[in-house]
Formats: structure tokens, sequence, C-alpha cells
């Protein structure tokens, strides 16, 4: 069995996540108990509504605790990954796994992206819109054209026929008009204050490349594959993690290829952690012969503790 962990990002947080792992789970425990990103980490992970925890940052820290909570107790019962992936926030909590830097650095990173991600956002009137049901290539076209309203750029390739776009309100709703004409099935807008992962987040990837300069980053322990190259780095000197984070916040994730590179290395089974399925999803989409697992619950985890004892 060849196994690859993904990490799951801002829009997989649900409320009251991870409340049953807490109650039952020592190590995810002293994870929350330890995590210090400013705010109560628990009132807001356990007892906040989902609008306040959807605050992006509140989501950032808290989807990294969860991460990194989860990643303890596969660690502690030896289910250790080839590969780690993650997408956007999630890749973060990938390097973690990779070792390049520890839980307390993960949280007190995340809790500072995230402020930033939402200071960026408040400067801005952008959306974003999940265009279904035609070929990235060609709403990559859309968007040039699109561009002449505004800013729209492509920030997730999720799937073959799943591809968001953020910008500009006008210029996103002028693209999902030549969408729509060029036979998409549906434009799904985004629950989202901001259009991230494109230039829109300038300001984060400027106060990132500062705030990286005081942090070390460790040797990567496992390879990671990155949401820019969706291949692992040539290079793995901690300046070029820092340089790729850096574009990284402003640029389209490469979900759908990262999935393909995985499976091409012979990446049979696939860790989705973090609440919801969504990765899972874009796995059985795009490389149906890797098994999936989703650990999000106590539930989730325990069948896949299970699994790995046969």
């Amino acid at each position: 069995m060849s196994i690859a962990f993904l990490y799951a990002g801002q829009g997989s947080q649900c409320a009251g996540m991870g409340k049953d792992l807490y109650e039952s789970e020592e190590l995810f425990k002293n994870v929350i108990d330890r995590a210090d990103p400013g705010f109560d980490l628990k009132q807001i992970m356990f007892e906040a509504d989902l609008e306040t925890l959807s605050e992006t940052r509140y989501t950032q820290p808290a989807l990294a605790a969860f991460a990194a909570g989860v990643t303890a107790i596969l660690y502690e019962n030896n289910i250790r990954p080839s590969y780690v992936a993650g997408l956007s926030l999630g890749e973060y909590s990938a390097l973690h796994a990779a070792g390049v830097f520890d839980t307390d650095t993960l949280i007190r990173l995340t809790a500072f992206r995230g402020r930033k991600m939402q200071e960026a956002a408040e400067r801005t009137d952008g959306v974003m819109s999940a265009i279904l049901g035609l070929p990235a290539e060609k709403v990559e076209e859309i968007c040039k054209k699109a561009s002449s309203a505004g800013t729209v750029e492509v920030a997730n390739y999720n799937t073959a026929v799943q591809t968001v776009i953020g910008g500009d309100r006008k210029a996103v709703e002028a693209a999902e008009a030549l969408a729509k004409e060029a036979g998409a099935k549906r434009c799904m807008r985004l629950k989202v204050s901001s259009a991230f992962h494109t230039s829109y987040m300038d300001p984060a990837s400027e106060a990132l490349e500062m705030y990286f300069r005081k942090l070390v980053f460790h040797p990567m322990q496992i390879p990671v594959i990155f949401n820019t190259l969706a291949q692992p780095l040539a290079d793995t000197q901690e300046e070029q993690i820092k340089s790729i984070l850096v574009k990284q916040v402003k640029s389209g994730v490469r979900m759908k290829q990262t999935i393909e590179y995985l499976a091409a290395q012979g990446i049979d089974t696939i860790v989705e952690i973090g609440p919801g399925k969504a990765l899972s999803g874009f796995v059985k989409k795009t490389a149906p012969e890797i098994k999936t697992y989703a650990i999000g619950d106590v539930e989730s985890l325990q069948t896949v503790l299970d699994e790995w004892k046969k």
C-alpha cells in the first residue's frame, strides 16, 4: 500500500468540528489545548456558529490545529505517508506533517496568514465562482476575454471539469456569462469574503514574505506536492519553500494536477484529513483507481485505524 495524505483547506470547516475527537483522543486534545492562535480556539471550534468559524482569521488556525491533532494520532499508530499535499491552507498542514515546522509554529503561522488574508479581503469587493462543465483551458480563455471588465483569474484547478475563478465582481459576472455561452453546466458563486488565490491577495503575500524572515524552516522529511507546482520542489532549501508559499497565496491551486502526480507515482490510497470530503471527491473524479478515506470525526478515524490493523 502506497499512501498520501491530503489536507483540506478553507471551506471544509463545520460548526463543532473536532469536538468528538477532543473528547475521546488524548493526542488530539493535547494539540488543541496547547494551541495559541491569539483567541479561544476551543470556543471557536466547538461552540461558535458556522458564520463566526468561517471568518478567515479563525478558520485557518482552527483547521490547522484539527489537522495537526489527526496527524499526531496517525503517526502514533505508525500510519505514515509517502507524499503529503494540501489545498491552499492545507499545504501548511502538509508541511507540518513533513517536519518543516512544529505544531506551535503551524498554529502561529496560519493564524497570521488568516489575519492577513482577511485584512486583504476587507479592502476589496472580490468574489469567486466555480465553473462546472468546462475544461480548465477554456476557463482560462474566458478569464482573458472577461478581463476587459476588471481582474478575473483562475484560483483553483479542482477537477477536469471544475475550475474556480476569482476577481472583481463585474469581471467574474462577465466570465460567468461567457462560460454559460460556452456550455458550462453551472456557475456556482462561492460563499467567501474575497477572491483568494488571485492578485487580490498581494498584500497578504507581502506580509507573509516579511513574516517568514524570522521563521526557521526545518528539513523536509516527506515530499510535499506544492499547490503552484503540482510536484515536489527540486530544491527543498528553506528559501525555496518560503518563496513558494509567498507565491501560493496569490496563485492558482493545482489540485487536479497534484492528484494526477500522486497517481503517476503509484499512490493507491489517499487519506483526506479535515472536515468534509471535498478532496476525496476530487480524487474520485481525477484518479478513480485510488482508494480514499476521509477523516473528519471519531468514526471515520476509527475506520482508518481499523483498516491499517488488518
